[in-house]
């Protein structure tokens, strides 16, 4: 495997398992159920794309600095996430709904990418697609979080109410939880080890 394969398969993996059990994720399911799937999903992918690429822009100009510091300090990010995913989440996550009317092609489209814009800002997805991006190389980074962004999406849309229903949320919180925290060990290891 190249390591723009293992950059791309990291990153996939890492953004997927954070985002199961993200807000991003019910807004899409509940947006689903009210408005046409397909229009959902686009809007969802655009402003993930949106997302996406300022994360990468940001975490490729962290890159500039010193390695070992900027590996230091994403390992520590990548350790907070851990911590946050381990711990759970205080809201219950059957109140994140999104409540609207059936509405038009168009502007099923706008409200999902709304929706989805605004919320992501600063989200752990994001931070971590930035660590990601200031240790490894840029564009499979962008692609994996890209896709597993886009993936989750899918999955709410199409087999959203299957996963809640089967695989309780504590259990993806804490795989997600300790990827992070194996990611922020490996990541240090690699700016103290150089």
């Amino acid at each position: 495997m190249t390591a723009t394969l293992v950059t791309f398969c990291t990153t996939f993996a890492v953004i997927f398992l954070a985002e199961l059990p993200d807000k991003s994720m019910f807004a899409s399911l509940a947006m689903g159920t009210r408005m046409r799937p397909l229009w959902v999903w686009l809007g969802t992918t655009s402003a993930f794309a949106i997302h996406v690429g300022i994360a990468v822009a940001a975490g490729s100009a962290l890159s500039l600095l010193p390695r070992p510091l900027v590996g230091t300090v994403a390992a520590a990010l990548f350790a907070f996430g851990g911590y946050a995913l381990l711990r759970g989440g205080e809201e219950d996550d059957d109140d994140v709904a999104v409540r609207a009317p059936v509405l038009g092609a168009w502007a099923t489209y706008a409200t999902a990418f709304t929706v989805v814009f605004v919320g992501e800002w600063g989200d752990l997805t994001q931070i971590a697609t930035a660590n990601l991006a200031a240790t490894r190389e840029p564009l499979p980074v962008a692609a994996g979080a890209l896709l597993a962004l886009m993936t989750v999406s899918a999955l709410a849309l199409r087999a959203g109410r299957f996963l809640a229903d089967r695989v309780p949320l504590r259990v993806v919180r804490r795989i997600g939880g300790l990827v992070m925290l194996v990611l922020a060990v490996w990541t240090l290891a690699e700016a103290v080890l150089g």
